[in-house]
């Protein structure tokens, strides 16, 4: 009898997986049309170190236009402060020398002006007659937030480094609700390892959809979204040789400095690839009356 009684417990529990029950079978069905299924896109480690190194080795320099709107704080601070947009033109060199010039809209008057060499930045504040001084990897950080934007920053998000054959790197897989992705995560060497870079991959197209960087301890520097890549009508050929291959950019970038607690949002209107810069282009001297700041010393930044 007892046996009798475990065969029907065991026939009705499958019968209510199967639906037989009320309530824990199937609610519904949806069947997603074939045109509208997401694409997920395979690629090995190989290939996306490859894809990601091409970008970083034949972008040689940039020129382009930007609308550039700046955000500082956050909801940890307490306070967020929404900057209007302002019109910018950028150019960047290999390998660390950038120039930033932001205008107001419509009537065109300077808002700043910042330059790098890769050592030394330079900013212009015309507004408040400030012209700042001081070493790329200062650590001082203003108390107010939009203080903290510095032109090595954009160089950074804009110009990626190469990921050189010595350095280590992983490879894993992210899902969400929104898309699939491949991760490249680049390690710092030494006693303990540490991450150094992480490189997302949108699985639907296999671009770098955004970069993270990462200091010692973990300590996250920055945080950059890409989206809407386009391809140059030029082509570029790559440092290797072989067959020209057309070269694509972002036309949308978000910068995010949690530690300098500001962002960047960038629309890039116009931008040229690898055209030859003078060297002049890239000098910002004092202003004449204006205040010299050396930050990083006594005193406030602005």
């Amino acid at each position: 009898m007892m046996r009798g009684v475990k065969t029907c417990l065991l026939l009705a529990t499958v019968a209510a997986i199967s639906g037989g029950c009320h309530g824990t079978g199937v609610a519904g069905t949806t069947v997603v049309p074939t045109a509208e299924r997401p694409v997920v896109k395979e690629a090995t480690r190989e290939e996306l170190l490859d894809a990601y190194n091409q970008i970083a080795r034949n972008t040689k320099t940039l020129n382009a236009t930007l609308e550039l709107k700046p955000t500082a704080g956050s909801r940890y601070s307490g306070v967020i402060d929404e900057y209007h947009e302002v019109k910018a033109f950028l150019l960047a060199a290999r390998p660390g020398k950038i120039r930033v010039i932001g205008q107001a809209p419509v009537i065109g008057t300077t808002v700043f002006d910042m330059a790098s060499d890769g050592e030394t930045f330079r900013v212009s504040v015309p507004s408040k007659n400030k012209f700042l001084v001081g070493p790329v990897g200062v650590e001082r950080s203003s108390s107010k937030p939009i203080e903290n934007l510095r032109p090595q920053h954009l160089l950074d998000a804009l110009l990626w480094p190469e990921i050189r054959k010595e350095e280590a790197v992983t490879l894993r897989e992210f899902n969400d609700e929104k898309a699939r992705y491949y991760i490249l995560t680049v390690l710092r060497g030494g006693y303990q390892l540490e991450v150094l870079r992480e490189i997302w991959f949108n699985r639907a197209d296999l671009q770098v959809s955004r970069l993270t960087t990462y200091g010692r301890d973990g300590l996250l520097l920055s945080d950059v979204q890409y989206s809407d890549w386009r391809p140059f009508a030029t082509t570029a050929r790559p440092a290797g040789g072989g067959s020209e291959t057309p070269l694509l950019f972002p036309r949308k970038i978000r910068i995010e400095r949690p530690h300098d607690d500001y962002t960047l949002e960038l629309d890039v209107t116009a931008v040229t690839l690898n055209n030859t810069i003078p060297a002049d282009r890239f000098k910002l001297e004092q202003p004449a009356g204006s205040e010299l700041v050396h930050v990083g010393e006594k005193g406030s930044v602005l």
